[in-house]
C-alpha cells in the first residue's frame, strides 16, 4: 500500500490561511486537537522553501510550554524535504527537490513508511493539488473571519470532487473536516 499526502492546514471560516501580513496569531493550539496523534501517524514533512525557512527548523524559546517544546521536537524528528526552484543540495535537516516533483514524490509514497504531511505553502499545495497528489486534505477550521489575507486555495487549475470521511467538533470552536479525493478510500 502506497503512503498517503494528507494536506493538514488550520483555515479560517472565510478561507484564508495567514493574515495579510502572515499572521497565525488566530490558529488555536489545543491539545484537544490531538495533533501530536497525527504526528505520530506521519515520518515525513513536505515544505516549500518559503514555509521552511519560517518554521522548518524553528525552536521553541525558554517562555515556551512544555506542550510546545514536545510538539516541535516530534515535527523536527521527522524526514523533511523542501521544493526549491532555486536552493539545492541537501544539508542534515532536509533534503532539496528542485524539478520533477511528480516523479520524485510518487517515489517517495512508493518508499516504506507511515503517510507524508504536506505542510505547504501555499504555491506548493497549489502544485500538488493540480498534480493529483493530495491524497487526504484536513482541515482545521478556525471560528475567526479574518477578510483579508492569503487564501487556501489559489489557482487550482480544474474541480477536485472530495468525499467527507470524518468531521469533529472541539470545545474551542474549531471543527475538523477531513476529506478524501472522491473514489480514493
Amino acid at each position: 500500500m502506497t503512503r498517503r499526502i494528507i494536506l493538514d492546514l488550520a483555515v479560517t471560516l472565510d478561507g484564508f490561511i495567514e493574515g495579510k501580513n502572515g499572521e497565525v496569531d488566530w490558529c488555536i493550539m489545543d491539545a484537544e486537537l490531538g495533533f501530536n496523534d497525527f504526528l505520530n501517524q506521519i515520518d515525513t514533512i513536505l515544505y516549500g522553501r518559503k514555509s521552511y525557512d519560517l518554521w522548518g527548523q524553528f525552536t521553541p524559546e525558554m517562555e515556551h510550554t512544555d506542550a510546545d517544546k514536545e510538539f516541535w521536537e516530534l515535527v523536527h524528528s521527522k524526514k523533511k524535504y523542501v521544493f526549491s526552484r532555486t536552493q539545492k543540495g541537501t544539508d542534515d535537516k532536509a533534503i532539496f527537490i528542485n524539478d520533477r516533483i511528480l516523479e520524485e514524490v510518487t517515489k517517495l509514497k512508493n518508499k516504506p513508511g507511515k503517510d507524508i504531511w504536506l505542510y505547504g505553502g501555499a504555491s506548493l499545495i497549489t502544485t500538488f493539488i493540480n498534480s493529483g497528489l493530495v491524497d487526504e486534505f484536513r482541515l482545521s477550521v478556525h471560528p475567526v473571519v479574518l477578510g483579508e489575507g492569503k487564501p487556501l486555495f489559489v489557482d487550482i487549475k480544474q474541480r477536485v470532487n472530495l468525499k467527507l470521511v470524518h468531521t469533529r467538533a472541539f470545545s474551542s470552536g474549531v471543527v475538523q473536516l477531513i476529506y478524501h479525493l472522491d473514489g480514493n478510500e
